[in-house]
């Protein structure tokens, strides 16, 4: 096993990098209008995320896209870590159960995401069915031709500006999990509120609610009864992902907190001189080469045949080391800025809010540590090893 990277993750993590930078730019315009850009602002960075080769990255090259390994989705997530408000929501990373669609549903609703024409929403949670996505109430009656959908989802990532919703719901009277393809502007689909929450992002979660709206059966992602085992699919990209870009947060503040430290002088010395500095820089360095490390290992194991429930927990650990050790990168470097580190025009301070969330979406971490020792009593102590492809 070699995790030296090729000259071609080389490039791709050069190119990351610089588009990663570039979205810096609108960082403080971002946050001055409480997350939103203008449509012409978004549209350019579409386009530059297109040549850069940093757009749909888990897509295959057949259908348009990059034609990344997920060791290379891992590094390219990283660097899009390091931008505050969500920018790296801009470089659209399409739902990867998107691949279970039908031809016909493949030419309606992803191949516009890949061509940046559509964008989509995962929607999944409810005020009732949180950190349980299989409690949800949301139902789909039979009817003739399809399905009708009733209910409620909260906490839609990108709902405000997708096109379409892949809405999970419990079909007909043996409420079998499913996922169905839902257009926003699908009559008794609304929007019905859209949350301010502690960061500034660049798209909303907004809520929906679903009066008796109508599904045809050519809509439906999957099979009947597919749909909680899609979601879970899904859940296992977007823990890595969160892993790999908290790495990317950590990474950030702490080479912001190198800096400041360097040039800062109290007591007529820079405070990186003084030890207690010096630790809280060890620390964090620290934290971010072992959790980079163990990131990677899993994105390099996914494509070298470990197995599904086992990537599942792995996903989980990396999400809940990585997203808990750069909560606490980000805490020692602010504190290490004192009264500049609380000062929203400092990114440090964005760093700081913004990275709480990551213990809570896509599963808290109370959840991940369940679902980590549920691996551990079914199937023994193989998830703490390395995968043998052999």
């Amino acid at each position: 096993m070699d995790f030296a990277y090729s000259p071609a993750q080389v490039d791709l993590k050069r190119r990351a990098a610089g588009y990663a930078e570039l979205l810096m730019q609108y960082e403080n315009e971002s946050e001055e209008a409480g997350g939103p850009l203008p449509a012409q602002t978004v549209r350019d960075l579409t386009r530059a995320a297109m040549d850069a080769g940093v757009y749909a990255i888990n897509m295959p090259a057949k259908w348009g896209g990059p034609g990344l390994s997920l060791l290379d989705q891992v590094i390219v997530e990283e660097e899009f870590g390091k931008v505050t408000n969500c920018l790296w929501d801009i470089p659209w990373r399409p739902a990867n159960v998107l691949a279970y669609a039908t031809d016909e549903q493949r030419e309606r609703y992803l191949m516009p995401i890949i061509r940046g024409e559509r964008f989509d929403a995962f929607a999944v949670t409810e005020p009732g069915a949180g950190s349980d996505p299989s409690s949800g109430t949301t139902v789909a009656e039979r009817v003739d031709g399809g399905w009708r959908l009733t209910g409620e989802k909260w906490f839609v990532t990108c709902g405000d500006i997708a096109d379409f919703l892949v809405v999970q719901a419990d079909a007909g009277p043996d409420r079998l999990p499913t996922l169905f393809f839902v257009a926003k502007d699908a009559p008794g689909l609304v929007m019905s509120r859209v949350p301010r929450f502690m960061h500034n992002a660049v798209n909303g979660h907004p809520e929906f609610t679903f009066t008796d709206v109508f599904v045809a059966d050519a809509d439906v992602l999957g099979e009947v009864g597919q749909g909680y085992e899609l979601t879970k699919e899904w859940f296992t990209d977007e823990r890595l992902m969160i892993a790999a870009r908290t790495v990317g947060v950590a990474e950030r503040a702490l080479s912001l907190a190198r800096d400041w430290a360097i040039g800062r002088r109290q007591f007529g010395r820079p405070i990186a001189e003084f030890q207690l500095i010096q630790g809280m820089l060890a620390d964090c360095a620290t934290e971010i080469v072992v959790n980079r490390a163990f990131t990677h290992q899993v994105a390099w194991e996914a494509g070298n045949g470990i197995d599904a429930k086992t990537l599942h927990a792995k996903a989980s650990m990396a999400k809940l080391a990585a997203s808990e050790a750069a909560g606490r990168v980000v805490d020692r470097c602010l504190q290490i800025f004192g009264g500049r580190g609380y000062d929203r025009s400092y990114p440090v301070e964005r760093l700081y809010r913004e990275v709480r969330v990551d213990r809570i979406w896509e599963g808290t971490s109370e959840i991940q540590r369940l679902i980590i020792a549920n691996e551990l009593i079914k199937r023994g102590t193989r998830a703490l090893q390395l995968s043998n492809p052999a």
